[in-house]
C-alpha cells in the first residue's frame, strides 16, 4: 500500500489529466461550434489542397463528402456532446483534486469501462500507442480502487 501521500499525488495527477482532457474537449466543441455555419466542404476541399493531397484521390474525397454532408443540426449536437463530456471530465478533476469520494468511483468507473474495450484492440492490432493508452488507464483504474479501499478501511476504524 502506498504512503498517503504518494497516493494523494497519484489522484492529484490524475485530475490534472482528467482536467486537461476536459480542456481539450472544449477547445474542439467551441471549435465545432464556430464551423456551424461554414461552407464545411469548401473548407475541406482548402484543406486537402493545403495539405497537398489530391482532391480526387479516394480518402480525401471520402473527406470532401463527408464534410459536405455534415448538417449544422448534427454539428451543434455532436458539440453539445462535446461540452457535455467536457464538462464531465472537469467536475471530475476537481472532485479527485478535493479527495471527493464520488470523484474517485467516477473515475475508477469510466476508466474500467474502456479497459474491455481496449483490450480487443490491444489484441487485435498490438501497437505501442495502444499498450500505453491500455496502462495507463489500468493504473489510473488500480489507484482509483486502491484510494476507495483506503477510504473505506479509514471509516471503519
Amino acid at each position: 500500500m502506498p504512503s498517503p501521500s504518494t497516493a494523494r499525488r497519484a489522484i492529484r495527477t490524475i485530475a490534472a489529466f482528467e482536467a486537461a482532457k476536459g480542456l481539450v474537449v472544449l477547445l474542439a466543441a467551441t471549435g465545432l461550434l464556430s464551423l456551424v455555419h461554414a461552407d464545411l466542404g469548401a473548407l475541406a476541399a482548402r484543406l486537402v489542397r493545403y495539405s497537398h493531397l489530391n482532391p480526387a484521390s479516394h480518402y480525401p474525397q471520402i473527406l470532401i463528402d463527408a464534410a459536405s454532408h455534415l448538417q449544422t443540426p448534427r454539428l451543434v449536437w455532436l458539440a453539445l456532446g462535446a461540452i457535455a463530456y467536457s464538462l464531465l471530465r472537469l467536475v471530475e478533476a476537481w472532485g479527485l483534486y478535493r479527495e471527493r469520494a464520488w470523484a474517485e468511483w467516477l473515475a475508477a468507473g469510466g476508466g474500467a469501462i474502456y479497459v474491455p474495450i481496449e483490450l480487443a484492440e490491444v489484441l487485435h492490432k498490438p501497437t505501442a500507442l495502444g499498450l500505453g493508452v491500455m496502462a495507463a488507464n489500468v493504473a489510473v483504474v488500480t489507484v482509483m480502487v486502491m484510494a476507495l479501499r483506503a477510504r473505506r478501511a479509514a471509516q471503519a476504524r
